[in-house]
């Protein structure tokens, strides 16, 4: 029986033209450095950095079909996700979204939460090895794509962590699921509910990231440690930086005026996703996929299992503290993102109902005025 000419496309989509993302296909370097003819990796990057690379709607089905297109791609040897510019990898939904028409309508946020669920469910059975390349903030649902990826290389300037219970969600996308798998128990517990994020150093010490690299050049155009991380040197058996919190006082404001006079530089960043991609491509494909397979298991396990009430308690949710929680965040100032707390948990201990008097009544003074625009 002889072998077809033509090889059949299994993409959902062949002819759909990326417009909220981008889709690219990079060269594979062998191990001298020289281009391998005939082979290439896949870049999907979101292109929203005005808004901090927060995904909408559309971009999120973009995602789907991206990760369907480079899954069936027989020349692709590895797949990365990232954001363009250098600020954010991803800060999760869109707030602008949630806020002006999410809110409120939990049938809406149901099917948006379906196509969510789809796109960390592609991520996971991706074909391909899928690297994430944080080149910048990874929070909330941004946190979810990038621990749905197997690997993840990061900058030392990127922050990570959740945006949920202090903006009235439940990290429920994927981090209830993946987060304590790499992190344990207790740290788990702290990011989710605490929301408080913690630096690249921190995530390469709890085991959340595969590398960390200098993305900051002096004026000399040395590279040099990131200025707002507290860095003890000593290291584990690995000869990794252990240690690295957030200054805080005036140790941040002299970190902030050493920034002031460095430049982000992602040369490095993009190295080591590359001599990744290298190390990839020296293996068996096939036996590859199973590994990772096998290993995405314990992932999709408690995925599966979750995702789907998850999605349904996410929607009602948008009746109730969502519906104050994303308003304070989009229409809040930065000083002032957050609700009055106190006084929503003393209301509803006196029995008021969860309505939009009561949201009124918790919002920042600045984020008052929009509360029409949800109803």
């Amino acid at each position: 029986m002889s072998h077809p000419t033509e090889l059949l496309n299994h993409e959902l989509v062949p002819t759909h033209e990326f417009r909220e993302i981008l889709y690219e296909e990079r060269p594979v370097l062998g191990k001298d450095g020289k281009t391998i003819p005939g082979l290439h990796h896949i870049w999907i990057s979101l292109n929203n950095p005005r808004q901090l690379n927060s995904y909408t709607t559309n971009a999120v089905k973009e995602i789907i079909l991206a990760f369907r297109k480079a899954s069936a791609d027989r020349r692709a040897t590895a797949v990365v996700l990232t954001a363009t510019g250098d600020r954010s990898f991803c800060t999760g939904g869109n707030t602008e979204e949630y806020a002006t028409y999410y809110a409120n309508r939990p049938l809406e946020y149901l099917q948006y939460m379906r196509l969510f669920n789809d796109m960390v469910t592609n991520i996971l059975l991706c074909d391909k090895p899928v690297i994430c390349r944080a080149n910048g903030m990874r929070i909330g649902g941004g946190q979810e794509m990038g621990m749905a990826c197997d690997f993840t290389i990061a900058g030392d300037h990127v922050r990570f962590g959740q945006a949920g219970p202090i903006h009235g969600s439940a990290p429920d996308g994927g981090s209830t699921d993946f987060l304590d798998l790499y992190v344990g128990f207790a740290k788990a517990a702290e990011s989710l509910v605490l929301c408080e994020p913690f630096s690249a150093h921190k995530a390469l010490r709890l085991n959340l990231i595969n590398e960390l690299v200098p993305v900051y050049r002096n004026a000399e155009g040395r590279f040099v440690p990131n200025p707002l991380v507290t860095i003890d040197r000593f290291a584990d058996d690995w000869g990794r930086i252990v240690y690295g919190e957030w200054k805080e006082g005036a140790d941040k404001e002299a970190g902030k005026a050493l920034l002031a006079k460095y430049t982000i530089d992602l040369s490095e960043l993009d190295a080591a996703v590359f001599r990744l991609v290298t190390k990839l491509t020296y293996t068996f494909p096939d036996c590859t996929r199973k590994t990772l397979e096998s290993l995405r298991k314990k992932k999709l396990q408690h995925w599966y299992q979750n995702s789907e009430t998850n999605r349904s308690w996410l929607a009602l949710n948008m009746n109730t503290e969502a519906s104050a929680g994303f308003v304070a965040f989009h229409f809040g100032e930065r000083s002032g993102r957050e609700i009055d707390f106190v006084q929503l948990r003393t209301r509803l201990a006196e029995g008021a109902k969860f309505d939009h008097n009561l949201v009124a009544q918790v919002l920042p003074e600045s984020a008052r005025s929009a509360i029409e625009n949800t109803k």
